[in-house]
């Protein structure tokens, strides 16, 4: 496909493909098992609902579209068993979500049966919780494969895994509602709905709600939500969430979001009066405090938000920005600043920072921290996976993650978890007042308050180590005076052979 198309046109031909043969698959292994049930019909799509699986009509199953792989009309038969799935009134969830175009003349019908017949030698279903585990690793692969060839326009749909593990595991959203404004292909909630189940929990506990502006991208987002059984409330709108927000009276108990950075086209002069600035009209040449504002705006009384941001929003001063930002300070929204590195994103190679805001930080059975921020400086942590991209470790999620929440624990927690007490770790982490805060001018930066971190002692005098290096530095500059008069002898003699 690479040879024939773009990275923005094959994805949709792939991750149709894999959901298309998802969904028959589960919808086969339902249909058997009713086939066994002298009670039940296999052929009435309300016998589906309850098991969440999608009703298939048959043109739409793989057992009908595998035999025609070598098909001339093998795309047009693809795209009818899309419509048909969405025609269906079961599959309501699914209506104007799944990819049509696979008989366009752009793409090869060849190449579209050899994948075809890629996909059938693959099972996907042995149970539905591996199944949809399994599918769920495949489709989040292709989708960090795709924003990867894509570069800038992939960091659109796609949020790397790093970062958002790291704020699903400071937030722990166990239950109730959590919200993305900007949602992409819904990252977000799966890993969300991920923490839940590797904790123990029950994702239905937890309710999801979703906007995104780019209509192809929600598409994926369906998809992707489909794909790993959760049921959401992802609406589109051309306008976006700051002009039409679909969910304005939601409240939510936590919202993740990781918003385009620094977009100055977001029509802050047509919201300068808008409601939702409690601390400050947001600059219409900037929109990255109309985010945070919006944001805290949907928070519930006791809610948690992570939001993903550049860095100049830790400390730009320029039109207002200062402002908003210590008026946010002084109410006590900012509960956390970690400062990233650079090199986690496929849309930008810039350091991001990742705030962590708090409607009440003495609420939910955490510590007082009121009048409080931790700083958590990241930026030396993370491997890289190639020669462009960096990604975190487990433990380097941990190491944030863990940190924030020894640092909002109650002593009892802390005993009945068995962690550590939290402390101030020189050049990595510092609980700072709102006192310290005010004398930085309100600036944000976590380099500002952690300090520099504690040199290892080995063993070696000061003395030592400067005797030392003058000793190798009156070396290095007697080589470099040899290196320089055997450099004008060379000089001289090309000059007289002239």
């Amino acid at each position: 496909m690479r040879g024939a198309l773009e990275p923005s046109e094959y994805k949709h031909v792939a991750l149709g493909l894999i959901f298309l043969k998802y969904i028959s698959e589960a919808f086969q292994a339902k249909h058997d098992e009713l086939a066994q049930d002298e009670f039940a019909d296999p052929e009435d799509p309300e016998e589906y609902l309850a098991e969440n699986v999608f009703w298939v009509p048959e043109v739409a199953r793989w057992s009908h579209i595998q035999p025609n792989a070598r098909s001339e009309n093998i795309g047009k038969i693809i795209d009818d068993a899309m419509e048909a799935i969405e025609a269906e009134p079961t599959n309501e969830t699914l209506k104007g979500v799944l990819p049509k175009n696979y008989a366009r003349p752009t793409l090869d019908k060849t190449m579209l049966g050899e994948l075809v017949d890629l996909f059938s030698n693959i099972k996907m279903h042995d149970s539905a919780d591996r199944a949809r585990d399994l599918l769920g690793r495949v489709y989040e692969y292709f989708i960090s494969g795709f924003a990867s060839a894509e570069g800038k326009r992939g960091g659109e749909f796609f949020t790397p895994r790093s970062v958002v593990r790291t704020l699903v595991e400071m937030l722990e959203p166990y239950q109730g509602r959590v919200y993305d404004p900007c949602c992409g292909s819904g990252g977000m909630f799966i890993q969300s709905e991920k923490f839940i189940e590797d904790h123990g929990g029950n994702p239905l506990n937890l309710s999801v709600y979703g906007q995104e502006i780019n209509h192809t991208t929600w598409r994926l987002a369906k998809m992707n939500l489909a794909v790993h059984g959760i049921d959401a409330a992802i609406e589109w709108d051309s306008a976006g969430s700051f002009h039409k927000d679909a969910h304005s009276g939601l409240k939510a108990d936590y919202i993740l979001a990781n918003p385009p950075f620094n977009i100055s086209d977001w029509g802050g002069d047509r919201l300068v009066e808008d409601d939702r600035w409690q601390y400050g009209p947001p600059p219409k040449g900037n929109a990255n405090f109309a985010w945070i504002q919006h944001i805290i705006h949907h928070l519930a009384p006791r809610g948690h938000a992570g939001v993903v941001l550049a860095n100049g929003s830790m400390s730009s001063q320029t039109s207002g920005e200062g402002e908003i930002r210590k008026r946010l300070i002084e109410e006590d929204r900012v509960d956390c600043m970690v400062a990233m590195p650079g090199q986690l994103f496929y849309s930008t190679q810039i350091p991001v920072c990742l705030w962590i805001l708090s409607r009440d930080k003495s609420a939910n059975g955490f510590r007082d921290r009121r009048g409080e921020v931790l700083f958590i400086d990241a930026r030396s942590m993370g491997h890289m996976v190639d020669r462009v991209r960096r990604e975190f470790s487990g433990d380097d999620i941990e190491d944030i993650a863990g940190t924030y929440r020894r640092w909002r624990a109650k002593p009892e927690t802390l005993e009945e978890k068995g962690w550590e007490a939290y402390a101030d770790e020189p050049g990595f982490c510092k609980s700072e007042t709102l006192e310290t805060i005010r004398k930085f001018d309100h600036v944000l930066t976590p380099g500002r308050y952690v300090g520099a971190a504690d040199l290892v002692d080995d063993g070696v005098s000061f003395e030592e180590k400067f005797a030392a290096l003058s000793s190798n530095l009156i070396e290095q500059l007697e080589e470099a005076d040899s290196l320089s008069r055997e450099i004008k002898k060379l000089l001289a003699g090309t000059v007289s052979n002239v």
